[in-house]
C-alpha cells in the first residue's frame, strides 16, 4: 500500500522515468514470448530457438540496467530524518523501491502480453492478414507455465537488481581494512606502522599528539575556489587548491554533496548523498575483458544462423566487450578528470576535473555500456551492409530496446549526478561564483568525455567489425 501511494504521489518526471521502465519491459517480454512462438511453431530446430532466447538477454540486462538507475534517483524512497521512527527506514525503504520497480514491470509484462495475444489472433483475428502467424505460432494453445514463467522473470529479476543495489550498507570504520602489522619485540596486535630499534624510548614518542581541526581542511579551499571562480579564471596560486594533490585533500564539496553533520544537510532533511568512490582498480580488468572479448569474435568470424542471427560465438564476444568496456568507464573517466587538471589548471579545469573525479564511479559504467552498444551496432551495420539479409522488425525491436536502454541510463546517470551535486552548486553561487563558469565547466566535462570515449568506440566497433565483414 505504501509503494502505490508513493508511486500515486510522485512528481512527473518520476512517473515518466517509471513509465519508460514498464516500456521496456513491455518491449522485452514481447521478444521472449516470440523466441517461445518459434520454439513452439518451429519444434525441428531447437538451436534456433534456444539462439533467439539467448539473444533475449541482451534486452533484459539493459532493462533490469535502466531500472535500477531509475531506482537510485527515486527522491520518494530516500531515507529522512524522522522516518526511522514511525518504521521507514534504509531497509523498508529498499524494499518499497523494490516493489515498485516490480510493479512497473508486471505492467509492462501484461501490455506485453496483451499484445501478443492480439497479434497471435486470439482476441480479434489475426491482424496484418497473419503476417506474424508464423512468427508467433498462431493456432497453437500456449503452455500457460512458460508463458508465467517467461512474464514474471523481468520484474523478478529488476526488483532483486534494486534491492541489492539498494541494500543498506553499514559504515566501514578506518580501521576495518587495516594491515596487520607487529610492534616491538614481543608485541602482538594491530600496530599502525612498524617501530624501528630504540623508538619506545626517545623523547616524545609516547606523548599524545595535537589534533588538527577537521574543519580546518575543509572550510579554507571553499572560498579560494569560488573567488578564483568570480574572477577571470586564471591559474590557481600558491594559496589556491593544488591540482596534484591527493583526492583526499581536494575539497570535499566540489563533487558531492553536504557534509553529514552539516546544518544545512539537517535542515534539509534529505540523505547526505556521499560520492560514489572511483574504483580505478578495474581499468586492467575492463581491458582484458575488452581483448578477450574482440579474441573470441575474431575465432567465432562471420557466420550465421539460416535465420541471419550472429552465432553463439558473436554473441559471447560481445557480451565480454561489453562488459570489458563498463568495467573501464570508470577509470577512463577518472583519467579524464586527471587529464583536465594537468599542465597548471585554472580555476575552470580544476573544477571540472575534480568534478569528474568524483563522479567517474557513477558515469563512467552508462558510458562504457553506451559505448559497447555503439560499437556493436557499427558492427552489426558492418554485417548487414553485405550480401547477408537485413534484421527483421523482432532484430530491429531489440536493437532499439537496447540502445534506449542504455541511453537513458546514461541520462538518468547524470540526473543523479546533478542532484547529489545540488548543494555544492548552490553553496558555490552563494559563494560568487557566476553560472556561467558552472555551464562552461559542464560542457568542459562532456567535451573531455567525447574527446576520450569517441575515438575508443570507433576503434572498438572498427575491430568488432572486421572479423564479421571478411
Amino acid at each position: 500500500m505504501l509503494a502505490l501511494r508513493l508511486t500515486r504521489r510522485a512528481r512527473i518526471a518520476v512517473q515518466c522515468r517509471r513509465l519508460l521502465v514498464a516500456v521496456a519491459s513491455a518491449g522485452t517480454g514481447f521478444l521472449l514470448l516470440c523466441a517461445l512462438g518459434h520454439a513452439m511453431g518451429h519444434p525441428d530446430a531447437p538451436g534456433a530457438s534456444a539462439l533467439r532466447l539467448a539473444w533475449c538477454a541482451a534486452p533484459l540486462a539493459a532493462t533490469v540496467y535502466f531500472a535500477v538507475a531509475v531506482a537510485r534517483t527515486d527522491p520518494g524512497t530516500r531515507p529522512r530524518s524522522g522516518l526511522s521512527a514511525i518504521g521507514l527506514g534504509p531497509g523498508r525503504l529498499m524494499a518499497v523501491s523494490a516493489t515498485t520497480t516490480a510493479l512497473s514491470g508486471a505492467l509492462g509484462s501484461l501490455v506485453a502480453l496483451l499484445v501478443f495475444l492480439h497479434l497471435r489472433g486470439d482476441l480479434a483475428g489475426l491482424p496484418f492478414d497473419g503476417a506474424a502467424a508464423d512468427s508467433l505460432a498462431a493456432g497453437t494453445a500456449l503452455p500457460i507455465p512458460a508463458v508465467v514463467t517467461l512474464l514474471t522473470l523481468i520484474p523478478a529479476t529488476a526488483s532483486a537488481a534494486v534491492a541489492v543495489a539498494l541494500r543498506p550498507r553499514e559504515a566501514r570504520t578506518a580501521s576495518a581494512g587495516a594491515v596487520r602489522g607487529f610492534g616491538r619485540f614481543g608485541a602482538y596486535g594491530w600496530g599502525a606502522a612498524r617501530e624501528t630499534f630504540g623508538a619506545y624510548g626517545r623523547y616524545g614518542a609516547r606523548r599524545p599528539r595535537a589534533q588538527a581541526p577537521a574543519s580546518a581542511s575543509a572550510d579554507v579551499p571553499a572560498p579560494e575556489l569560488a573567488g578564483a571562480l568570480a574572477t577571470t579564471g586564471g591559474v590557481a596560486g600558491p594559496g589556491g587548491v593544488d591540482a596534484g594533490a591527493p583526492l583526499e585533500t581536494a575539497p570535499p564539496s566540489v563533487g558531492g554533496a553536504a557534509e553529514a553533520g552539516s546544518p544545512h544537510a539537517a535542515a534539509s532533511g534529505t540523505r547526505p548523498a556521499s560520492p560514489a568512490p572511483a574504483d580505478t582498480t578495474t581499468l586492467p580488468w575492463g581491458i582484458a575483458l575488452l581483448a578477450a572479448g574482440l579474441a573470441i569474435e575474431t575465432y567465432a568470424g562471420g557466420s550465421t544462423t539460416p535465420d541471419s542471427l550472429p552465432t553463439a560465438g558473436v554473441l559471447v564476444g560481445w557480451t565480454l566487450t561489453a562488459l570489458g568496456l563498463a568495467l573501464a568507464g570508470p577509470g577512463l573517466t577518472h583519467l579524464c578528470g586527471r587529464l583536465l587538471q594537468a599542465v597548471r589548471p585554472g580555476a575552470l579545469r580544476l573544477l571540472a576535473g575534480r568534478v569528474l573525479m568524483e563522479e567517474a564511479g557513477r558515469i563512467g559504467r552508462p558510458l562504457g555500456v553506451v559505448c559497447a552498444v555503439a560499437s556493436a551496432a557499427y558492427a552489426a551495420v558492418a554485417l548487414y551492409d553485405t550480401d547477408e539479409p537485413p534484421l527483421g522488425p523482432l532484430g530491429v525491436l531489440g536493437f532499439l530496446l537496447v540502445a534506449g536502454c542504455t541511453v537513458a541510463t546514461l541520462l538518468t546517470a547524470a540526473v543523479e549526478a546533478r542532484q547529489t551535486r545540488a548543494d555544492t552548486t548552490a553553496a558555490l553561487l552563494r559563494l560568487g561564483a557566476p553560472a556561467s563558469v558552472l555551464r562552461a565547466a559542464a560542457a568542459l566535462r562532456a567535451g573531455a568525455l567525447l574527446a576520450v570515449f569517441g575515438p575508443l568506440t570507433l576503434l572498438v566497433a572498427a575491430l568488432a567489425a572486421l572479423p564479421l565483414t571478411r
